[in-house]
């Protein structure tokens, strides 16, 4: 990894300390405070060099600067610059304590200071908490915590890990496998085993570790700590985890989750661009635009305003979208995460199980006496439908036209309303039956809903798409394949075209051909925009997921560059947004549909459609992954999401599908 000062503020070359603090009190003497030069200031000198002039202006005027800025100053612009004024363990020390003072907890901000910090950082927080407030650090966190989060915490304030960089060969193996042997191996987890390792051996002995892990087990250390840890000890390991992996990657997520969606949690925004401002922010910026669709400094101006934006676009230092190329460090990131999505193989989990003791014909009365007489008697319906495996459910559907002559599917439909209808017909229906009807509706009407065919199109595998493919015919006495071509155009028809063939190559990666097709797409990206299209569709659309994941990690050591930026900046319209669905889909297909369901409940409205087709079509096959992939990336759980965005039976259905909290 690249070594050395990667931030985007440093010392300032000329620098007088009594200078600046007569410019500062200059700029807050008399009616109002001159907050542009009070910000150019601050900004562009260092943390050491704020101290000086803090101990100048204090000699000059017997004033505390600190007081004088927060009097002169309000609200999140006030906070900024205050705390850019702390020495940093004083101001972590600070931030420690809000996190612990007064009812509650707040454990994000404790998971974020203690698992990114160094050993020396903690050292002197510990000691500037001691001065500032007279109190023991580690006797507070340890008052206000409990379970096995607190002896992690209490492993991490010790400031012990080791940082010597000396890797033992024979340990690396031993410490995978007693990691494997305290989770997957047996019933319940050795959470000491966790706690030890991760809390104390060396950055580079763990990384290989993780790596010898995926070997042995065949799946990352993160997906092991999701399956058998949680709550707010889960969410600390996999802090230490990504942190080891990736500081920079570390405070990129951070920070998209500090500011995506509705509302900033602009305490998160301040404390991490101020304490990697001069550590390692340039890193954390193109780490953020390699995991995200937009640079730090882009995010940041759409989502503050006044002089506490313009302080926050001068710590942030540049806009990464205009670079078009990594940093040697988030190239190396880039590369790793490819590989660490080639060699794991997620075990895919749905949320809804066949049901034990099974019988169709009891059922099927029950359903029939849920519909019969005045009113319908909703709670009987779901609470049997959404706990049977579809294939349970067809048996239920033939026995009640068996032996009482009706066709379940149109009793339904006429007992209930609007979206439960729209749920339990879709339950229903045969997986492929199902397919078939939401390609129909995305194609039907005055608009096509191109985001429907496209991730129906790239999440599916060869057999579900040739299933869909006769389900279609027979439904709708029409092909497809010339449904698609007669409602869509262009590339962004050719592509689908491509994908409904249901032809895409099976089985593992070829290296050699995927350095082959890494090139291939590497020189068409200086090929004409029809060319290009042409090339990414060719092998895109046609080489199994596992190769894929090859050739993107490949294409970003034969061009330096992120294959989702160069279709975002080369590409556009649908066909731009079916290639970045597939990149996204071949990376992490619970991760895009976590991403889909978001996007279908954020903000005014919700897109019901959407959020029935994925939940009811995954829940039998990797409902359980999006939920964790959803908590995972937008920091609130897929079954709260879903209470707060929908109501009565409708919500009741969806919540059993989700199956649980997480």
């Amino acid at each position: 990894m690249v070594k050395g000062f990667r931030g985007t503020v440093t010392d300032f070359p000329g620098f007088d300390a009594s200078s600046d603090a007569e410019a500062l009190y200059t700029a807050m003497k008399g009616i109002g405070s001159d907050k542009e030069a009070i910000v150019e200031l601050v900004t562009s000198r260092s943390n050491a060099q704020r101290q000086e002039v803090a101990a100048a202006y204090k000699s000059l005027y017997g004033k505390d600067l600190i007081g004088d800025l927060k009097y002169e100053l309000t609200g999140k612009f006030e906070r900024l610059i205050v705390s850019l004024m702390k020495p940093p363990a004083y101001h972590d020390a600070k931030e420690i304590k809000d996190a612990i003072k007064g009812v509650g907890t707040n454990e994000k901000c404790l998971i974020e200071i203690l698992a990114s910090r160094t050993n020396k950082q903690i050292h002197d927080m510990a000691a500037a908490y001691k001065d500032a407030y007279g109190r023991d650090m580690e006797a507070d966190i340890v008052g206000d915590t409990s379970g096995h989060f607190k002896k992690m915490l209490v492993v991490l304030l010790q400031g012990t890990r080791d940082e010597s960089g000396v890797v033992n060969a024979d340990l690396v193996g031993e410490d995978a496998r007693e990691l494997y042997a305290a989770g997957e191996e047996q019933w319940g987890t050795d959470e000491a085993s966790f706690i030890m390792l991760l809390g104390n051996r060396s950055i580079n002995h763990l990384r290989m570790v993780f790596d010898e892990y995926q070997e042995l087990t065949e799946k990352s250390i993160e997906d092991s700590i999701k399956s058998e840890l949680s709550g707010d000890f889960e969410r600390l390991m996999l802090a230490v985890v990504q942190c080891i992996r990736s500081v920079p990657m570390f405070f990129a997520k951070r920070l998209y989750k500090a500011m995506k969606g509705l509302g900033t949690a602009d305490n998160t925004l301040i404390r991490i661009m101020i304490s990697r401002s001069e550590i390692d922010i340039l890193d954390i910026r193109e780490c953020f635009r390699l995991q995200y669709e937009k640079s730090l400094y882009n995010m940041i101006k759409d989502d503050t305003s006044g002089e506490y934006k313009r302080t926050l676009l001068q710590l942030c230092g540049g806009d990464d979208d205009l670079a078009g190329e990594f940093f040697p460090e988030a190239a190396q990131i880039a590369y790793k995460m490819w590989e660490i999505s080639a060699m794991t193989k997620v075990q895919l989990r749905g949320t809804i199980h066949a049901a034990s003791g099974f019988d169709p014909g009891s059922d099927a009365k029950a359903l029939r006496k849920a519909m019969k007489g005045f009113g319908t008697d909703e709670d009987t319906i779901i609470e049997i439908l959404a706990h049977r495996s579809n294939a349970q459910r067809q048996e239920i559907r033939q026995a009640f036209k068996s032996s009482l002559g009706r066709d379940l599917m149109k009793d339904l439909k006429s007992e209930l309303s609007k979206n439960l209808c729209r749920v339990i017909l879709g339950l229903m229906m045969t997986p492929a039956e199902f397919e078939a009807k939401m390609m129909k509706k995305a194609m039907e009407g005055a608009g096509t809903d191109e985001h429907a065919l496209i991730e129906i199109l790239v999440t599916r595998s060869n057999q579900e798409i040739q299933a869909m493919n006769v389900a279609f015919e027979e439904a709708y006495k029409k092909s497809l394949e010339d449904a698609i071509t007669s409602d869509t155009s262009g590339h962004f028809r050719c592509i689908l075209v491509s994908l409904v063939q249901g032809a895409r190559e099976e089985g593992p990666a070829d290296i050699n051909k995927a350095m082959e097709d890494a090139q291939e797409l590497g020189d068409a990206c200086n090929a004409d925009s029809s060319e290009m299209e042409i090339k990414f569709m060719s092998i895109l659309c046609n080489r199994s997921f596992p190769h894929l994941r090859r050739v993107f990690q490949e294409f970003v050591k034969c061009t330096n560059k992120d294959i989702e930026l160069i279709v975002k900046k080369e590409m556009s319209g649908d066909f731009k947004n079916a290639v970045l669905a597939l990149v996204r889909s071949v990376k992490n297909q619970p991760g895009y549909l976590a991403d889909r369901l978001y996007k279908a409940m954020k903000g005014l409205g919700t897109d019901d459609r959407a959020l029935i087709r994925i939940m009811v079509s995954r829940s039998e096959v990797d409902l359980f992954n999006i939920r964790k992939e959803f908590k995972d990336t937008h920091d609130v759980s897929l079954h709260e999401f879903i209470q707060g965005d929908t109501s009565g039976d409708y919500r009741k259905a969806l919540l059993l599908l989700c199956g649980g909290e997480d």
